[in-house]
């Protein structure tokens, strides 16, 4: 059809620049740390739709059929995500946070431990997972999680991201053989 109208072009979709979006906050939460934050990229819509729109493509092509997002940048991640996909979505958090009965996980940080929870029902009925949130830096909190979506009968199809700080190597603690995407990676 738009080959029969003369001058008329198809609509193509040119891809935003997420970077410019992110901002580089020195010495936060401490000396030495360069902080990426996504706070401008939250509130510039065009950016954020894009975001959305990358992570839809994402789920395209691994199917899940809910979104797990960890605590706290991973419910506005995942959130946005599940309603654009008009699926659930279920969250991985802090200890003490969520009512009822829940399945948690303890890990290791670089300097101390931590634990995550998820509803006991959550994933009873072995959904496929993507598991998202906005950074992935070490890795300790991202491998907890997965770990935790396995523990609670889920099947983790996927991992998705919009920052990754490469040189921290978090994607090799995540579980072997289960795809990861960001959005960002920054050497």
């Amino acid at each position: 059809m738009a080959a029969m109208m003369p001058g008329f072009r198809p609509f193509r979709h040119h891809l935003v620049d997420l970077r410019q979006y992110v901002r580089d906050i020195p010495d936060f939460p401490k000396p030495g740390i360069l902080f990426r934050d996504i706070t401008p990229l939250l509130r510039e819509p065009s950016g954020w739709d894009e975001v959305i729109r990358r992570l839809v493509a994402v789920c395209d092509r691994w199917q899940p059929d809910l979104i797990v997002g960890i605590e706290s940048r991973g419910f506005i991640v995942g959130t946005a995500l599940a309603t654009q996909l008009k699926k659930g979505f279920v969250p991985v958090r802090k200890p003490g946070k969520l009512p009822g009965e829940v399945i948690g996980i303890d890990y290791t940080l670089e300097y101390g431990s931590d634990r995550l929870e998820i509803h006991a029902d959550a994933l009873s009925d072995h959904p496929r997972v993507m598991l998202v949130d906005d950074l992935l830096a070490t890795g300790g909190t991202a491998s907890a999680s997965a770990e935790l979506v396995t523990k609670a009968g889920g099947v983790l199809v996927g991992c998705g991201f919009v920052i990754e700080l490469a040189d921290l190597a978090g994607r090799r603690k995540l579980p072997a053989g289960v795809p990861v995407e960001s959005l960002i990676i920054y050497d």
